[in-house]
C-alpha cells in the first residue's frame, strides 16, 4: 500500500518508512571550520576541533558571546557554509556520513534576516515555495491541504490573503514575518531544522510564542537547532539542550540544569535570581580590560567539558548512533525505498516567471509609476514639438530632434531602473540557489521574461501618443516600422542595464562606469558628430567645397557645396578620434537613430526650400538627409538585426556574470 509522506511523494507503507518519519540524530567528530583569503589561504580558525551530538526530539540552543562560533558550527552542519571557508571533520546523520544533497533535501534553515518578494501574498509565497521543495509528484490538492494546516498552526491563517511587505496599511508585522520564515521552511517537513538567532528583532511576547512553536516541532520527532543571543530566563528553561561555544571550542552541551552545576564545579556559581543564561554567556565572553585572562577562563572551561561526564555522555551516544549503523542498513542517503523527484525544469520556470510577474504588477516602483512616467514625457515632449513638424528645412531639425528623444527616452530611463532592480533582488537569489530551489539560468530567464511584457507596453504607449500628436510621417507603416525600433531600443537598453548589475556588487560602482559608456554610445549615435558610412561596398566621402566669407571671418560650412568621393577605406573621413572609432559599431544608439530616420525621410521628394538667407543649406529630398548623418537608406533592418544581436550577446554576458557571482559570492 503506498502512503503520502512528508515530503509528499509516494512511498510504501512499512517500517521503513515510518522510521523515516520519526526524525533523525545528528551527531559530529573532530570538526573543525576555517575561513580563507581569496587566494585560498587559511587565515583564521573559526570552529577548533569540536564533537557532540543531539538525539531527535530535542530543541538545541547554541549559545555563546558575539565571535564565538555559533554561526560557523550551526552552517557548518547544516552544509551551508558560505563561500570562503572550509570545513574538516565528520558529520553523522543516524551514524552515516552525508552529503550536502542529503541536508538540503531533509533540512531547513531558517535565516536571520528575513527576505521575501513582498509584493506577494502569504499563501501565493507558501504555495511558491512548496511547489519548488515538494515532489513533484504531490497534488496541489495536498499542498493547500498542508499550507492551510500550518497557517493554522503558526496563527496566520487570518493573514494568508495579506501582502507580505509592501508599503501600505496591510502587510506583516516583524514577528509575522518570523513565523512566515518558519512555516516556509517547515513546508517540506523537515527531519531538521537550523535556526539563525530566530527571535533577533522581536519582543519577548512574539519571541516566547515562536519558541513555543519550536517546542511543539521538536516534539513531533524533528531535531531543532538554533543560535541564540541573550535570551529570557523563560525562553531558556524551554529548550531541552544547550551547547556553549567559546573561542570556537564547545564549553558544555546538555540541559541548563547540568551547565549551571557544571559551572560551579568549575568555581563559577550563578547568583540566586539572576538568568543563567546572562550568567553562562558573560562567564565565556571576553572582557574588554582583561582579553587574555578571559580567554584562559574559557579555555580553561573548555579543557574540563572534555574530561566532564557530559562529554563523555555525547560521546556513547555518538558511539551508540555508529553501532547502530553498522548493524542495520539505513537507507536515508540512497533513499532505496522510495526516490524523491524534483519538480521539472520547466515548472521551476514557470513558477519564476509568474512570481516575477506578480512583481511587476503590484509593485508600484516596477512597473505603475514607470508607465505614468512615460505618459507624462510623451505628454511633455509632443507639447514642445507640437505644430514644429513641417516639410521645410526648419522641420528637418525638428523632425531630428523628435527622433532623438524617441531614443534616448527609451534607453536611459529603463537602462538606470533595471540597474537599480536586480541588486536588491540578490540576496533574495543567492539564499534560494544556495538552498536548491532553482539554478541562475532558471532565475535569470524567468527575469527576462516577467520583464518583456512591459518592454513592450511602454514603448508603444510612448511612441504612440507622441508620433501622432507631433505629426510625424502619416503611414501606418512608417509608424508600426518606428515602434518596432522603438522596442527593440528598450530591451537592448535594459539588457544593458542587466549585464552591469550583474557585473558589479552595488549600485554606485555599476553607475561609476555605466554613466561613461552611456556618453560615448550618445556621442556616436549620428546627429552630433562625423561618422563616416559605407554603401554598396563603397566608403563615401562628403567632402564640402566652402567658400571665405569676409563679413563673418571665417569658412562657413553649413552652406558650402558637397561632393561625393569614392574613397578606400584606409581614407575613410571620420571626425571620431581612431581610438573610439570602433565604439559605433557596437552602439545600439546609432543603428536605432539611423532607422528611424530612414523611416521618415526614405522616400520623401517634397521637401520645401523657402528660406530667406539663400546661403543656408537646402535640402529637398530625403536621400540628402539621409546623407548628412552618414546614413543608408538600405541599413533599415541590418539595424534591427544589429539590435537583436546585442540584445542577446547583453543577456549573455549578464548571465556569466550572475552564474560567476552565485559561484563564488
Amino acid at each position: 500500500m503506498m502512503v503520502l509522506t512528508s515530503r509528499g511523494f509516494l512511498a510504501p507503507r512499512n517500517e521503513d518508512a515510518t522510521q523515516c518519519e520519526k526524525g533523525v540524530t545528528i551527531s559530529w567528530r573532530d570538526l573543525s571550520v576555517y575561513a580563507t583569503t581569496k587566494d585560498n589561504r587559511i587565515c583564521k580558525q573559526l570552529i577548533n576541533n569540536v564533537r557532540g551530538a543531539v538525539k531527535s526530539g530535542t530543541l538545541v540552543a547554541i549559545m555563546g558571546g558575539s565571535g564565538a562560533g555559533k554561526s560557523s558550527l550551526m552552517t557548518a552542519l547544516a552544509y551551508r557554509s558560505p563561500p570562503g571557508v572550509i570545513v574538516h571533520g565528520d558529520i553523522l546523520v543516524q551514524g552515516h556520513p552525508v552529503s550536502p544533497s542529503y541536508m538540503r533535501l531533509h533540512t531547513g534553515f531558517m535565516h536571520q534576516e528575513d527576505l521575501f518578494v513582498g509584493s506577494m501574498t502569504v499563501m501565493e509565497h507558501l504555495m511558491f515555495m512548496a511547489r519548488m521543495k515538494l515532489d513533484r509528484r504531490t497534488e496541489l490538492r495536498q499542498i493547500r491541504i498542508r499550507i492551510n494546516r500550518l497557517l493554522q498552526e503558526i496563527g496566520l491563517a487570518h493573514r494568508s490573503g495579506t501582502q507580505i511587505g509592501t508599503s501600505g496599511e496591510k502587510v506583516l508585522s516583524g514577528g509575522e514575518k518570523k513565523r512566515l520564515a518558519f512555516a516556509t521552511e517547515l513546508i517540506s517537513d523537515p527531519k531538521i531544522l537550523f535556526l539563525d538567532e530566530p527571535t533577533t528583532g522581536l519582543d519577548a511576547h512574539s519571541a516566547g510564542v515562536l519558541i513555543a512553536h519550536l517546542k511543539a516541532v521538536a516534539s513531533q520527532g524533528r531535531t531543532v537547532l538554533c543560535t541564540i543571543h541573550q535570551p529570557s530566563s523563560s525562553i531558556f528553561n524551554a529548550f531541552q539542550q544547550i551547547i556553549l561555544i567559546a573561542e570556537g571550542r564547545i564549553a558544555f552541551i546538555g540541559t541548563g540544569v547540568q551547565a549551571v552545576q557544571f559551572f560551579a564545579s568549575e568555581g563559577h556559581h550563578c547568583p540566586p535570581a539572576y538568568n543563567p543564561a546572562d550568567f553562562l554567556i558573560a562567564t565565556l565572553a571576553t572582557a574588554p580590560r582583561d582579553e587574555d585572562a578571559s580567554r584562559r577562563n574559557a579555555q580553561r572551561i573548555c579543557d574540563a567539558f572534555l574530561v566532564s561526564d557530559a562529554s563523555k555522555e555525547n560521546d556513547l551516544i555518538t558511539q551508540l548512533e555508529l553501532h547502530i549503523s553498522n548493524s542495520y542498513n539505513w537507507t536515508g542517503e540512497t533513499e532505496e525505498t522510495y526516490k524523491f523527484k524534483e519538480p521539472w525544469w520547466w515548472t521551476k520556470l514557470y513558477l519564476l516567471i509568474n512570481r516575477g510577474t506578480i512583481q511587476v504588477i503590484r509593485d508600484p516602483n516596477v512597473q505603475l509609476l514607470r508607465i505614468l512616467l512615460k505618459l507624462c514625457l510623451a505628454i511633455l515632449v509632443s507639447l514642445c514639438f507640437f505644430g514644429a513638424i513641417k516639410l521645410d528645412q526648419l522641420g528637418i531639425q525638428a523632425v531630428q530632434g523628435v527622433l532623438f528623444i524617441l531614443v534616448t527616452e527609451n534607453t536611459f530611463l529603463p537602462m538606470y531602473a533595471t540597474l537599480a532592480t536586480l541588486p536588491q533582488e540578490m540576496p533574495l537569489f543567492l539564499r534560494e540557489h544556495r538552498a536548491g530551489l532553482y539554478t541562475p539560468h532558471l532565475y535569470y530567464l524567468a527575469r527576462v521574461i516577467s520583464l518583456i511584457p512591459g518592454l513592450i507596453i511602454e514603448p508603444i504607449i510612448f511612441v504612440m501618443i507622441v508620433y501622432w500628436v507631433v505629426g510625424l510621417r502619416n503611414s501606418i507603416e512608417a509608424f508600426a516600422l518606428s515602434v518596432i525600433v522603438v522596442i527593440f531600443t528598450m530591451n537592448v537598453s535594459t539588457a544593458c542595464g542587466c549585464f552591469f548589475a550583474a557585473a558589479f556588487d552595488s549600485v554606485p560602482l555599476a553607475m561609476a562606469y555605466l554613466v561613461p559608456f552611456d556618453y560615448i554610445l550618445m556621442v556616436t549615435m549620428g546627429p552630433f558628430i562625423k561618422l563616416g558610412y559605407t554603401k554598396h561596398g563603397d566608403l563615401l566621402w562628403r567632402m564640402p567645397r566652402c567658400t571665405y566669407q569676409p563679413r563673418v571671418n571665417e569658412w562657413v560650412a553649413s552652406y558650402c557645396l558637397y561632393e561625393t568621393h569614392s574613397l578606400t577605406r584606409s581614407n575613410l573621413f571620420s571626425t571620431l578620434p581612431a581610438y573610439v572609432q570602433w565604439v559605433k559599431y557596437i552602439s545600439w544608439l546609432l543603428h536605432s537613430t539611423e532607422a528611424l530616420t530612414i523611416v521618415q525621410w526614405d522616400g520623401v521628394h517634397n521637401i520645401s526650400c523657402e528660406v530667406e538667407d539663400p546661403e543656408l543649406p537646402c535640402m529637398t529630398d530625403g536621400s540628402e538627409v539621409l546623407d548628412r548623418y552618414d546614413f543608408d537608406a538600405d541599413n533599415y533592418w541590418t539595424d534591427i538585426s544589429f539590435m537583436a544581436v546585442s540584445y542577446v550577446v547583453f543577456h549573455c554576458m549578464g548571465y556569466a556574470c550572475l552564474w560567476n557571482r552565485a559561484r563564488y559570492k
